[in-house]
């Protein structure tokens, strides 16, 4: 067992996010510290641990897994903000249309991707994958096209 040679330059201590009061304090006080501190001083330092503490608890109780698809990730945005799915026609449109898009009778454009990212800052490079469309009596089931590769 190696000794701690420097004392901790921050007073107070970060602790572990055990409880979900503890994972929104994080989230709060990361979401203040965003772009506020420089790398490589206590704050910075300070920083990069609740990060990684908030990364933890996330994989363990909010798991997203390989499979995850555009879809599953704006219900998992929507779930995490409280919002309904009427929330979505303000970046993807009318009522039937976020529909369609949610029950993946038709593939996210462009679009509605970069007002997705813009507003409910939802990465585009998430947004922009291949997933299954639901199929149709009168068509055949199809992948949706990806945007990255045309």
């Amino acid at each position: 067992m190696t000794k701690l040679t420097q004392p901790l330059s921050d007073p107070v201590l970060v602790r572990p996010i055990k409880t979900q009061a503890d994972y929104m304090a994080a989230l709060a006080e990361v979401e203040q510290m965003m772009g506020n501190v420089m790398p490589g001083t206590p704050e910075g330092d300070r920083f990069d641990l609740l990060v990684t503490l908030i990364a933890a608890y996330e994989d363990v109780h909010y798991p997203m897994g390989a499979a995850s698809d555009p879809i599953s990730l704006i219900e998992f945005v929507l779930e995490q903000q409280g919002l309904t799915r009427k929330a979505l026609e303000a970046y993807i449109g009318p009522r039937q249309r976020v529909w369609d898009i949610m029950e993946k009778r038709r593939p996210l454009s462009l679009a509605m991707i970069r007002r997705l990212e813009k507003g409910m800052h939802i990465p585009a490079n998430l947004l922009i994958q291949e997933y299954q469309l639901c199929s149709n009596p009168n068509t055949e089931t199809r992948p949706a096209r990806s945007l990255a590769t045309g």
